[in-house]
């Protein structure tokens, strides 16, 4: 595959292209109720039609590919959901976006009918050019299980004969059993032992992501990378902690001098945490404090502040390999874009949302893919609420605790506890969730001190006369993502309504997950339905 020089067409340019539709969009608007359709908040109340090319975006594994053929996946996605946009899954080590649908789940009515469980390894489905990886300790992570396929190389020439863009999707997830070195690149608990996640303040991590997107937008005509980290901080960790394990991280050699470099007194820090774990385990096997678990817990941040201090530490680290993967790609070339995937607990936790500032997100990405995922959420929602209830909200009714959250979040109207797993969350959601992010891109910038060279966004992006500094949200919409029996199941009308949802609230796009080896093909021609509704070419 030959390289691709730099690009040098102007950031105004590639902005316009693809911001255009975000910028004409926003707009403000009350939530609506439970009850309203949100399509009937639209002037005058019939489908919407727009002369904005509108982004359908959907993830699709690697085996999808080589099981059906390119051409196939193709057609399908296109003809049943007016899909213009790839979200090809290249690297991960985990079976959230590859490999085939996960066992004990039915199989859809596409693709090799049969589990992969005895074939699945992952790694990098793209060839590897070893090239770009002299600065990293990870070798051997070119996936094997589909022999010599190179999803990117078969994909993507294909995919541009069909006037469809080709992102990048990779995640956070990784194998320590197969991959080479990754000792020397995980995180460390408060107790000093090693975990199976990638300390990203590790250099060698920080190499690895870096490598990667190299690779990927020099050797094949890519429009785009976005990357997919699903973890939190061990605060977070720690008040949602459940099945008796908290993760309390990390504290490795890089992550303890640059906390020290910032000030944090270190060891208060993993003595507060070791007394936070100690109160999790004690709120789950012994009688109620005197003063609540509230009081109690408040009292332990308030003898260690520290706690709050680790754990701004470590989502800004993640922040700041967000900046690192922007500043890789658009030194390469300034027209392929850089987007990131805000996990589904952004809707759940206010404590994870408060660290989700999307004012300081926008300053190193083009683009978000914020996951309101209705139909999963309501299971999602209530194992969370259960969580949260066995820790911090023991003193509360499960349900007020419940009530109370959708108060916070502005929820009002969604399911009660009883019914939530099996009903899941309404299409107004994903309209009030694409409001919301909406108007948080468009708050004035701020200034952030302190933040690392990683972390600021390079002059191209901070100013930009005449340019607008908006960036594209795309709600991420959940199409048979696995429940367990009895809980909510996906249908062809709940695609409809949250697609509606989302384009009528003002979105540029939408990006259809969680990944199409589980998608049944009614619920996929669900998002198709929604564009027709809406007058919506693509």
């Amino acid at each position: 595959m030959p390289r691709l020089e730099s690009g040098n067409s102007s950031r105004r340019g590639f902005l316009k292209t693809f911001a255009a539709a975000s910028v004409a969009a926003v707009g403000g608007g009350a939530a609506l109720s439970r009850a309203a359709d949100p399509m009937e908040a639209q002037a005058g109340g019939g489908p919407q039609t727009n002369s904005e090319k509108k982004v359908v975006a959907i993830q699709i594994p690697a085996v999808s590919f080589s099981d059906e053929g390119v051409d196939k996946v193709l057609d399908t996605v296109q003809e049943r959901a007016g899909v213009n946009t790839l979200l090809i899954a290249v690297f991960s080590y985990g079976r959230g976006i590859e490999g085939r649908q996960i066992p004990g789940h039915p199989l859809p009515d596409h693709g090799v009918q049969k589990y992969d469980t005895d074939t699945f390894h992952g790694g990098d489905y793209a060839e590897v050019h070893a090239e770009y990886y002299g600065d990293t300790i990870f070798k051997n992570f070119r996936a094997p299980d589909l022999g010599s396929f190179d999803v990117l190389g078969e994909v993507i020439p294909k995919a541009k004969q069909r006037g469809m863009k080709s992102i990048c999707w990779f995640e956070d997830v990784y194998n320590p059993r197969l991959l080479d070195n990754f000792e020397k690149a995980a995180e460390v608990d408060v107790y000093g032992r090693k975990t199976g996640q990638a300390c990203l303040n590790n250099p060698y991590v920080r190499n690895f992501l870096s490598s990667l997107v190299e690779d990927w937008t020099k050797s094949y005509d890519v429009d785009g990378v976005m990357w997919c980290s699903e973890r939190q901080g061990p605060l977070n960790h720690a008040i949602d902690a459940h099945n008796g394990r908290t993760t309390l991280t990390c504290f490795c050699q890089y992550c303890t001098q640059k906390g020290e470099q910032q000030g944090i007194n270190v060891q208060r820090a993993r003595q507060g945490f070791m007394h936070l774990d100690q109160w999790v385990r004690a709120a789950w096997t012994q009688p109620r404090p005197s003063d609540g678990y509230f009081v109690s817990f408040w009292r332990l941040l308030l003898e260690y502040p520290e706690i709050l201090a680790w754990e701004k530490f470590w989502t800004d680290s993640q922040q700041e390999v967000y900046g690192r993967i922007y500043g890789t790609v658009k030194s390469i070339n300034r027209n392929v874009l850089a987007g990131f995937h805000i996990m589904h607990l952004n809707s759940f936790s206010p404590f994870y949302r408060a660290e989700q500032d999307y004012r300081k997100i926008r300053q190193h990405a083009d683009v978000l893919k914020v996951v309101m995922y209705n139909n999963c959420a309501g299971p999602r929602m209530t194992r969370y609420v259960d969580t949260v209830h066995s820790t911090i909200w023991q003193d509360s009714p499960a349900e007020s605790v419940l009530e109370m959250y959708y108060n916070i979040l502005g929820y009002n109207g969604e399911a009660p506890l009883g019914k939530l797993s099996t009903t899941g969350f309404s299409s107004d959601y994903v309209y009030r969730e694409t409001k919301r992010a909406l108007a948080d891109v468009q708050l004035a910038r701020v200034p952030m001190p302190g933040l690392s060279a990683d972390f600021v966004a390079p002059p191209s992006k901070r100013e930009i006369p005449g340019v607008p500094q908006e960036i594209l949200i795309y709600p991420g919409i959940d199409i048979d993502i696995p429940t367990a029996k009895g809980e909510k199941q996906t249908q062809p009308d709940d695609v409809r309504g949250a697609m509606k949802a989302a384009f009528s609230a003002g979105a540029p796009g939408v990006i259809l997950s969680r990944k199409y080896s589980e998608m049944k093909l009614d619920n996929l021609s669900g998002a198709g339905a929604a564009l027709k509704d809406l007058g919506i070419k693509t």
